[in-house]
């Protein structure tokens, strides 16, 4: 019983990330990859079906692949990643002009986020060229 309900549970984290995943795709300040990464992740624990169909998926598909099998993310990857956070960072700052205590906290959590991002292992060009 206890199996079958952490089973569940684990697919069901893997739709939450999955639907996560999309939401960040159309909101600048929310990312993708990293929900679709976990989305994987919980179904090759419980769903090999659902599983396949993220990494065969045409749009996000090749990075999920790379992730998956070399736990590496590309150069191009990284940098766009770390571009999003800064300008996105950059606007929310300039918003809260005057409230230096926010100013500060997102200040902080952008660099903790772009330390995140900079610490991933880059993969070596031949890993991505021929996926």
């Amino acid at each position: 019983m206890q199996k079958k309900l952490k089973h569940y549970f684990i697919f069901s984290c893997g739709w939450l990330f999955v639907v996560l995943g999309l939401i960040g795709a159309v909101l600048p300040v929310m990312p993708t990859t990293p929900f679709m990464i976990l989305a994987v992740a919980c179904f090759a624990e419980t769903s090999p079906r659902f599983h396949q169909m993220l990494l065969n998926n045409r749009w996000i598909g090749k990075p999920l692949k790379q992730w998956d099998q070399t736990k590496t993310v590309r150069r191009r990857t990284k940098l766009q990643a770390v571009t999003m956070l800064v300008i996105t960072f950059s606007i929310s700052i300039t918003m809260l002009w005057g409230n230096t205590n926010l100013q500060v906290m997102l200040l902080g959590l952008a660099a903790i986020m772009i330390g995140c991002v900079l610490r991933l292992k880059e993969a070596e060009p031949k890993q991505y060229d021929d996926q």
